[in-house]
């Protein structure tokens, strides 16, 4: 039924969905979207990850999945987590791969707002779950979700982080994104001083 709901409304809507890599890389990853400039960004990687028969999940406040319509949260893909805590995140994430195969939805900018440059969890997430990197976006100007560019786990492991980041900062900038809000948008995602930090 997710499959038809998603495939529908897309084409409905008037928007394609682009693989650049091996669909089944989405079984099992952290999935990087970007640019993260509206909350549409979410609603579209949602119907694009139905039409493909693919498990997607993102991590939210557990008052969401504990509430009376956590059913609903749970089964579109939400993950609890007491954010009032000192959790640490990465081993979780690491955990919750360990029980299941999906994509865990990342948004390194962290707000919907301009920001100088990435945060660094999606990456420590990768190493410490060994599972690839895969970059997603939607490009409003186009009205096509790019799914599927993948950095494999043993690349992620014996590469360091900053030719990480310069490939993954290379493929935005190639693949010219348009967000929604373009203004909210920084494709300089290492910032402007160096980042030394390696694997």
């Amino acid at each position: 039924m997710k499959k038809l709901i998603g495939k529908l409304v897309l084409k409905m809507i008037g928007w394609k969905v682009v693989l650049q890599g091996d669909v089944n890389s989405l079984n099992r990853c952290i999935l990087v979207v970007a640019p993260h400039t509206h909350n549409m960004e979410y609603i579209l990687g949602n119907l694009a990850y139905w039409s493909l028969e693919k498990p997607l999940k993102i991590i939210i406040k557990d008052a969401h999945t504990k509430a009376w319509y956590g059913s609903v949260v749970r089964s579109l893909g939400g993950i609890g987590i007491d954010r009032t805590q000192k959790n640490d995140l990465v081993n979780f994430v690491a955990q919750q791969f360990a029980k299941e195969d999906f994509s865990l939805v990342i948004t390194p900018e962290g707000t919907r707002s301009w920001v100088p440059k990435w945060r660094k969890g999606f990456y420590h997430m990768a190493l410490a779950a060994k599972v690839p990197i895969v970059l997603a976006a939607g490009d409003f100007k186009r009205k096509i979700v790019y799914l599927g560019y993948t950095i494999p786990y043993e690349r992620i492991a014996s590469v360091p982080f900053v030719e990480i980041m310069k490939e993954i900062e290379d493929y935005y900038i190639k693949n010219d994104i348009s967000p929604k809000i373009p203004a909210n948008w920084n494709p300089n995602i290492m910032g402007t001083g160096n980042d030394n930090e390696s694997n």
